[in-house]
């Protein structure tokens, strides 16, 4: 898979150790950044992108010419005021869009990785934005915000890298992955793994590519970003183009046309390893299981934290916030949290939702007074 799109980009030439213990070698950040850093460069936010996102949060994309997934909070005049902070966003580690991940160049090898590259884990994700940070002279970050897979990056960061950072804003995420979220992922890679053109991996010289494993992977994962009301809400049992079934197996129903159009625009944005590689990080990462237990990852921390959750997200419910708030006030840390009620399920964070926008935009002006930005 090789999309045609332009961002900056870092070339490490060093060895990357991972943590698993494998390497990398001569790994590849690809980012955005929006912006002008400040001469004492103490106004930069790091955005953490979420599963199948990417570095563009704003502004135009320059793949599928749509606006950016947060163009909605970030920009001029924005809740996540540009003119104001020097915005980054990195496409993660594993990621299709210009990082190092599976469709990438072996240099040992001189071809794709595919199942060849190493597996990798949140913490790497993280351990390569702090090379990054690094490289752009930037020692302490304003505040670090990422929803879903994006929140676990910022409670990483919160946890292994609490004095690069003065902020961490989680939202609808949580601090380890349910069974029930493993297993819709585990589905979703058996999908593209049953695809006969995924041929274990290497597809890449082919013409053919597993893309209808990846758009089932996509339709399953997307059922678990809405909620039931929202579902009902938007299409009910509405049929498609028209009044009576069809007694087949075509499209009937208006939420399988939806559904679909999910799947076959994704295949052509996302590579089906990096799919593969991305859920496989999510699942493993669990905070609880190091450092001694959830409340020795935070402990002695001074950050700020603000998180949110959304009152119909069963994909990462309020009692998983609610989970991580309880550890940290064991040790005494500084949280804000809210509940925003919402039908929206899980993309709720992504949506046009005035509670949450306001309540994060007042944390943010509290902090630019507290930092004196």
């Amino acid at each position: 898979m090789k999309l045609k799109f332009e961002t900056q980009k870092i070339t490490y030439k060093d060895s990357f150790t991972l943590y698993s213990g494998r390497e990398i070698q001569s790994c590849e950040v690809a980012f955005e950044t929006y912006g002008q850093l400040n001469k004492e460069k103490s106004n930069g936010i790091l955005i953490c992108h979420a599963l199948t996102g990417d570095q563009f949060c704003s502004g135009i994309n320059p793949l599928t010419k749509k606006k950016g997934w947060w163009d909605i909070l970030i920009g001029p005049g924005k809740i996540i005021d540009t003119n104001i902070f020097f915005v980054i966003c990195s496409n993660v580690l594993g990621g299709c869009m210009g990082s190092t991940g599976p469709s990438t160049v072996d240099p040992k090898t001189g071809k794709q990785y595919g199942l060849n590259f190493p597996v990798i884990t949140i913490s790497d994700m993280v351990k390569l934005q702090v090379k990054l940070i690094n490289s752009l002279g930037i020692k302490k970050l304003f505040a670090v915000i990422g929803g879903s897979m994006g929140g676990m990056q910022t409670l990483e960061w919160a946890s292994r890298f609490e004095k690069k950072v003065n902020a961490v804003i989680p939202i609808a995420s949580s601090y380890r992955h349910s069974a029930q979220n493993i297993a819709f992922h585990e589905i979703g890679r058996q999908a593209i793994m049953a695809d006969t053109n995924w041929k274990s991996g290497n597809y890449y010289g082919s013409k053919q590519k597993p893309k209808r494993g990846l758009a089932v992977a996509r339709m399953i994962a997307h059922i678990t970003y809405l909620s039931e009301s929202a579902l009902q809400r938007k299409f009910g049992r509405n049929l498609q183009n028209s009044k009576n079934f069809s007694f087949n197996f075509i499209t009937d129903f208006q939420i399988e046309s939806y559904l679909k159009y999910q799947g076959s625009s994704f295949v052509e944005r996302f590579d089906s390893n990096s799919y593969l590689y991305i859920t496989k990080a999510m699942d493993y990462f669990d905070l609880s299981f190091r450092k001694g237990g959830l409340t020795n990852a935070f402990k002695n921390n001074d950050l700020s934290f603000c998180f949110f959750s959304f009152t119909s997200d069963w994909l990462f419910p309020t009692s998983e916030t609610k989970t991580i708030i309880k550890s940290l006030n064991t040790s005494n840390a500084k949280v804000s949290f809210v509940e925003v009620k919402s039908d929206k399920g899980h993309d709720a964070f992504l949506l046009d939702e005035p509670e949450f926008h306001e309540i994060l935009g007042g944390f943010i002006e509290g902090q630019i007074i507290k930092q004196g930005i």
